[in-house]
């Protein structure tokens, strides 16, 4: 059933990216009056499909091999392949005919409509899902909690966060930006002080192996106990709700975030608690789980902000950007040889289980903003076959004004493909590998 839900939720996603992306494409060929011979959802290899049916002179189906899809348009060297039409002269209707900055657009539009969806969904999901975010402002009453990881490289607790790369900052979440997590500077509050805190290049992969614990958290606040799960260690050993904790083995609790960390690095050994409760002081000792966890919860006591939609959309804008922004270092890294495209690389396995074995609607539609951005991203590289070396050759043409022959753009066309089946032959390959370590 698992498996049924995490594929459910990829083909769902993608086909929703590839019908859009290629309804850029139909709709900018259409205006130009370019003819479109065949808009397909999935591949129809072999002339074999699932269903058709022709409206004009467009055939609209759905095939059987589920690689994405297509628009099929007249006087082009496409995935198609198709060589016979382009022995014919050129006809008022077809790609070829147009001049280059008319084509330039049509093989940008699908790109533009990946972009714009990823950024709408992001609001989208902002607005519809989150509601609300919790304001740096409001942290900056107790400071953030600053775990190992941000002890290492010159956080403190009580560290009043204001500014990220000379910028201010509304929301906590943006100062986890992946963005960021590949060389930034924060400039920071303490005892009174300014203090300017250079984030390493190379700290994403810090954070990709805390295993959910962040660098600076908005736990620096004290507390008691708002919640105490039955069954769990905290209840077999008499936590209640409004408890105080004063001590964990005889060091001195300040913050939910110290309490938290000291509980995590303490997983599946026995620990001693002194706890507050009305005006007695009660010492117990419990067990920590395997997993770090003890079974109790404490209210963050901050106010959220709500999002307006006038918000949620520039700050769907603002999230694209930085996810984009983050791909294109980390292609750079794997470029110059910093990072294995192994570990970067994810295929259609690894994509079905980022969506997980749970259809939760807000996961879903975070996800599929998030692969709009990288279908976006990807297809405007310079590599043929891909909408990014189509618009390299008519850069080309532009600047040179010189088009380049069909049988170059035919043999480009076979070495791109050759390139991409390389990849998805490795991607899945490398989700294969990841699945028997």
């Amino acid at each position: 059933m698992n498996i049924l839900i995490m594929t459910g939720q990829l083909i769902l996603g993608l086909s929703i990216l590839v019908i859009l992306h290629e309804l850029g494409h139909f709709l900018a060929a259409r205006a130009f009056k370019i003819r479109v011979e065949k808009f397909y959802l999935f591949f129809d290899a072999g002339n074999f499909k699932l269903f058709s049916f022709k409206k004009g002179e467009t055939e609209y189906g759905v095939g059987w091999l589920p690689l994405g899809g297509y628009v099929k348009i007249a006087g082009m060297i496409d995935e198609s392949m198709d060589k016979e039409q382009l022995k014919s002269p050129p006809q008022p209707w077809e790609f070829r005919s147009k001049p280059a900055w008319q084509r330039l657009i049509v093989m940008l539009a699908g790109v533009f409509v990946n972009l714009i969806l990823g950024i709408l969904i992001f609001g989208f999901t902002l607005l519809h899902y989150e509601k609300s975010y919790l304001p740096l402002n409001e942290i900056n009453k107790d400071g953030i909690y600053a775990s190992a990881k941000g002890k290492e490289i010159g956080f403190e607790a009580g560290d009043k966060i204001l500014r990220i790369n000379g910028k201010p900052v509304e929301r906590f979440k943006d100062v986890h930006s992946v963005d960021l997590l590949f060389g930034s500077t924060f400039e920071v509050e303490r005892n009174g002080k300014i203090i300017t805190i250079e984030i390493p290049e190379d700290f994403y992969r810090r954070e990709a192996s805390s295993r959910g614990v962040r660098f600076i958290e908005p736990l620096n606040f004290p507390f008691r106990i708002d919640s105490v799960f039955p069954g769990l260690p905290a209840a077999n050993a008499g936590l209640t709700k409004s408890d105080k904790i004063l001590k964990i083995d005889s060091i001195e609790i300040k913050s939910y975030g110290q309490f938290k960390e000291l509980i995590t690095n303490s997983a599946g050994r026995l620990v001693a608690i002194q706890t507050l409760r009305g005006n007695d002081t009660l010492n117990m000792q419990l067990t920590v789980d395997s997993s770090g966890i003890i079974g109790i919860l404490a209210s963050i006591p901050y106010a959220q902000a709500p999002y307006s939609f006038g918000k949620a959309l520039s700050y769907g804008y603002k999230d694209a950007m930085d996810m984009l922004s983050a791909n294109i270092k980390g292609l750079g890294k794997i470029i110059s040889g910093e990072e294995k495209a192994s570990d970067s690389l994810q295929g259609p396995i690894g994509i079905a289980q980022i969506y997980g074995s749970q259809w939760i609607w807000a996961k879903f539609w975070y996800i599929t903003g998030l692969l709009s951005l990288i279908l976006a991203f990807m297809n405007i590289l310079p590599i043929p076959a891909l909408d990014g070396g189509h618009v390299l050759f008519l850069l080309i043409e532009i600047v040179t004004r010189r088009k380049p022959s069909e049988k170059v753009l035919e043999y480009a066309q076979i070495a791109g493909m050759i390139i991409l089946l390389g990849i998805m032959v490795f991607a899945i390959g490398n989700d294969i590998m990841r699945i028997l370590r």
